[in-house]
């Protein structure tokens, strides 16, 4: 094969899950082809990829050894027994080195999550790539790879080295959500057992199990009025199947109101709701006179208004580019990053926003001038921690929900840091109302405060204390080592060579974009914006020192010169944390997809 052929470097990490305690080595697996996919859990793309890599896992297993290398982004991701418990949520079937000092990601220079590294059975870097959509190409490498490798006599074939645990059985397997219907009765999302449960009032016995989802997450009990008129009681966000189902609980009928079942790639689109394929959905909620869905997989809220036949329903942006990080304004410029948790205020006034990747709590209003977000708590994609007080210095870590209190106030599940916060809007300040709690994923007040403690597998009833509580804590940044690039000129080029069988498309036009802007945003002096092509020149203001560089890109290729081939979507978001030093390269190279 054609390409620069690099010497792969050594696995090496804390230790190795899904192995029965055996540490792999790249001698070990000599002969067969590897794929390490560099990952973390708090990561919606990182998910994404692992539904992407299943069926070349089945497909290639004689020939495939596939290998997760978990770098975490957040403090709590490097805990051995929080990785343990996110491989047996997200199952992961094949074996996964923990990597917390970014040991391994550092040697194979990845920049991303996710990031994936080809290596041949001679222990040869063949091909890397960033972001999704690369399961096609890379069943077109893995063959070829079979091919030559089978002529040299170098190719193995064999059992994998996955070795599977046994999981603890309890009736509840990673919850996500709550919710409450208006006779007292709750309904949670049992996440890992793909199912929904409706709870009687006492949250322990069950009146009926509900089907077909695939981890399905937020829910919500429609009005009465909205129900009567549409034919069912509960919305539910089914996140793997990228879809919003229903259920009505008078005999169980489950159907789509959403979604093609398709992940969406484009991060853009509206019109009918089943012909329009969504990404990821995370929780919903009630608003004006619409659902309002937390679209994780793309960064932004969508609003979907339900039809009494559901062919009619219709689905819209309502809010976030599908940037990644902290922007506030008007809610079609603004950036949202993987929100998660949503809850409409008492006075229909806002939907309160938890926003994991940036640690943050925001809400979105309705002025005369239009949908505005606003931040409330949180720095940006990097920065978090556990500290109370004024809200613009308090931090949190990855929060996943949020419910308003009777007070006005706001409880969030501050889900890495174990915790339950308090954002007084009134103060502007935030407090701890409870700690010592198993990755919280949502929070309910319904006459006390319900808790799904989703690490420990069940609904906790929280005491709300008259006092919340004010805890020193830390402060971090993600621990990626900051890329030295010399101030001023700066050239940006990202690397994309299509897969064997396809082709840059430009018939229609340059299929390829980049977004380019920067926190803070001096340091960017020109280059910023989207336009078209994998080049961008760049000047960074010595002034500044330092920073984050956010770029997007997408590049599509097509299979063929067809009129009606098949074409394939790539695409990766990078936060790049820059220093500026004047002996530094003037040139920072990017890998979509590089061979």
């Amino acid at each position: 094969m054609a390409g620069i052929r690099l010497r792969a470097p050594e696995l090496q990490g804390r230790g190795w899950l899904n192995t029965g305690g055996e540490t792999l080595t790249l001698a070990s697996l000599r002969g067969r082809i590897l794929i390490i996919d560099f990952w973390t859990f708090c990561c919606v793309n990182c998910l994404h990829v692992l539904d992407e890599l299943r069926p070349l896992e089945e497909k290639y297993a004689e020939e495939l050894v596939l290998i997760g290398v978990h770098s975490p982004k957040f403090v709590h991701e490097a805990d051995p027994d929080a990785l343990v418990a996110a491989v047996e949520r997200y199952g992961v079937h094949h074996p996964v080195l923990d990597d917390p000092e970014l040991t391994t990601w550092q040697a194979y220079t990845a920049r991303a999550w996710p990031t994936l590294v080809v290596i041949d059975p001679e222990g040869a870097i063949v091909a890397s790539m960033s972001g999704e959509g690369h399961a096609a190409g890379l069943a077109g490498l893995i063959d070829e790879l079979i091919v030559e490798h089978r002529a040299k006599g170098t190719l193995r074939q064999g059992n994998s080295p996955y070795v599977p645990s046994t999981p603890q059985a309890t009736a509840l397997r990673f919850p996500g959500k709550i919710a409450a219907h208006h006779d007292g009765s709750f309904l949670v999302s049992d996440t890992a057992h793909h199912e929904v449960v409706w709870f009687e009032p006492d949250l322990s016995t069950e009146r009926a199990r509900f089907g077909g989802f695939n981890e399905p997450q937020g829910l919500l009990v429609l009005p009465t009025q909205v129900a009567e008129r549409v034919g069912y009681d509960v919305v539910v966000a089914d996140s793997v199947h990228h879809q919003i189902r229903s259920i009505r609980l008078s005999d169980g009928h489950v159907q789509v109101l959403a979604g093609t079942g398709e992940q969406l790639r484009e991060r853009s689109g509206g019109g009918a709701a089943l012909k329009q394929p969504l990404s990821t959905p995370w929780d919903v909620t009630w608003w004006i006179d619409r659902v309002v869905i937390a679209m994780a997989g793309t960064h932004q809220l969508w609003a979907l208004h339900l039809a009494a036949d559901p062919t009619d329903n219709t689905v819209a942006v309502l809010a976030g580019t599908s940037a990644e990080g902290i922007r506030d304004g008007a809610a079609h410029d603004a950036w949202l990053a993987q929100p998660s948790g949503l809850a409409t205020s008492a006075d229909g006034a806002r939907v309160w926003i938890a926003d994991a990747e940036t640690s943050a709590l925001r809400s979105i209003t309705l002025s005369d001038e239009g949908f505005v977000l606003k931040t409330h708590v949180g720095q940006g994609l990097f920065d978090f921690g556990y500290v109370d007080g004024p809200a613009d210095e308090a931090l949190l870590q990855h929060p996943l929900g949020v419910s308003e209190l009777p007070d006005g106030t706001v409880a969030i599940a501050d889900t890495y840091n174990g915790a339950i916060r308090r954002y007084d809007p009134v103060r502007d300040e935030v407090t701890t109302l409870a700690t010592g709690l198993a990755e919280p994923s949502d929070v309910l007040f319904a006459g006390h405060l319900l808790v799904v403690e989703s690490g420990a597998h069940r609904v906790l009833a929280v005491p709300v204390p008259e006092d919340a509580q004010r805890i020193e804590g830390d402060s971090h940044t993600t621990a990626r080592p900051a890329t030295p690039l010399a101030s001023g000129a700066v050239t940006l080029t990202v690397a994309f060579t299509p897969p064997p069988g396809q082709k840059l498309d430009y018939r229609y036009g340059d299929p390829t974009q980049l977004m380019v802007s920067a926190t803070p945003g001096a340091l960017l002096r020109d280059g910023g914006g989207t336009g078209e092509g994998l080049t961008r020149h760049l000047v960074l203001d010595p002034a500044v020192g330092d920073g984050t560089l956010h770029i997007s890109v997408r590049a599509a290729a097509c299979d063929g010169d067809s009129e009606h081939a098949a074409c394939h979507l790539y695409q990766q978001d990078w936060g790049i944390p820059v220093v500026l030093d004047d002996t530094a390269d003037a040139h920072l190279q990017l890998d979509l997809r590089g061979v």
